[in-house]
Formats: structure tokens, C-alpha cells, sequence
């Protein structure tokens, strides 16, 4: 599939862990010009290579957090909770001007257990600034589950939490983009409650044996 040259650039920075490859898939399939980032340009190089070969394009490309920021129209979080601060730190000035969604939970797949407040989406508002309009989403979806089945719907539904509405309507459409249902659920403070609902998720899937436990909300009309 050609990008779309309407559709914003979108930076998954942190891009080459476990979520972010997914994330990046499902919407470069979608039409979506996609810059894969990590602190390695070599490394996000090599996973956008690996994606464009994956689905026959060439409009994933790989670099260094900063400049993939810099370069891209929304940028979406994936690094791992425990690189949360210092890769906000470090990206201060790159995404200034810009959307930034924080897929951040703040959850130890080991020992899953809700986190203090504020939320992670909080905590980046209050360090980027003003400057940055900061959306949290995209806690509870399961990285298992993005790659698969392409083009079609994935069976998740995703809370989306700002105190910027235009720009969580943006973060929204993404994510119906991906094959998602969204819901907008409120200010950065309610993130952490969808942030505790990965511990709960992660416990189900070792109770039952699976990788795909997701949530769902009924009673709204979300089209």
C-alpha cells in the first residue's frame, strides 16, 4: 500500500520493542508514513526494513528518537515504564509543537500491580510542557494481537485520555485506523486507572493461560 500524503507522519519512538513494531504495521498498512525511532538508528533501521518487507512497502523508515520526533506530526511512546522519564527527558525540544500519545503503563509483568498516581501521561504533560499536547493510550492492547490478521478489526477497544479533546480526537482516529474501538475517557489524570487495568489484564492472561486478554466497553455508541 502507498502512503497517504494527507495522513499525519507518525514516529512510534521506542519503536522496536514489542508494541511499537505492531503499532507501526497496522498503520502503515492503513496508508500511514511511519518513522520507526530508538535510541540505535541501526537497530530502527533494521525493524523498518523488516516491516517494509513484511508488507511489500516502502514507507517505514528507521532513525534516532530525536530526530524521528522531530521529523513526524504525532509520535506515539512504546518504551518500556522503566525508560519513561529519561526518554521524555531526552526529547524535550523534538516534540515541542507536537501530539505525543503515551502508551506507558507503569506495570511490572512479573509482579502486576496498579500504579501510584499521577498517571505516566501526567507526569509527560507536566515535563514537555504546554508545548506538547499529550495523549495517553494504547496501555491496554495487546502486543500478541497487532500483528495479526491485517486489514481486518481487532476485538480491543481503547480508553483515550487527554486534557487536549481535538487532540485526543486525532489519537482516536488512529486507533480506528488500526482496526481499534475508541472511546475518549476523560483528562491525564483518569490514565491512571487504564494504566492499572494492565495489571489486571496481565493477571488474566496467566490465570487463563493466554496473551490477548483486552477490554471492552459496552452502552456507547462510539462511531
Amino acid at each position: 500500500m502507498v502512503s497517504d500524503k494527507t495522513l499525519p507522519v507518525l514516529a512510534i519512538l521506542g519503536g522496536t520493542g514489542k508494541e511499537g513494531p505492531g503499532l507501526a504495521m497496522r498503520w502503515a498498512h492503513a496508508g500511514y508514513r511511519i518513522i520507526i525511532g530508538s535510541r540505535q538508528a541501526e537497530k530502527a533501521q533494521a525493524t523498518a526494513s523488516e516491516l517494509n518487507e513484511k508488507l511489500g512497502v516502502t514507507t517505514v523508515q528507521g532513525m534516532e528518537n530525536e530526530q524521528a520526533a522531530r521529523l513526524a506530526d504525532i509520535a506515539v511512546l512504546t518504551v518500556v515504564h522503566t525508560a519513561h522519564q529519561a526518554a521524555l527527558e531526552g526529547l524535550r525540544e523534538a516534540l515541542q509543537g507536537k501530539i505525543l500519545v503515551d502508551a506507558t503503563a507503569r506495570v511490572d509483568f512479573r509482579d502486576p500491580r496498579p500504579p501510584e498516581p499521577p498517571s505516566a501521561g501526567r507526569m509527560a504533560q507536566e515535563l514537555l510542557g504546554p508545548g506538547v499536547r499529550v495523549v495517553a493510550a494504547f496501555q491496554n492492547v495487546p502486543a500478541h494481537a497487532l500483528k495479526k490478521n491485517l486489514g481486518a478489526s481487532m476485538d480491543t477497544d481503547v480508553l483515550i485520555c487527554s486534557d487536549d479533546l481535538p487532540a485526543a480526537q486525532q489519537v482516536m482516529a488512529l486507533a480506528q485506523a488500526a482496526g481499534m474501538r475508541a472511546y475518549y475517557a476523560g483528562g491525564l489524570d483518569n490514565a491512571v486507572v487504564v494504566e492499572g487495568l494492565t495489571s489486571i489484564l496481565i493477571s488474566l492472561n496467566k490465570h487463563y493461560g493466554t496473551k490477548t486478554a483486552s477490554i471492552a466497553v459496552t452502552g456507547i455508541d462510539s462511531r
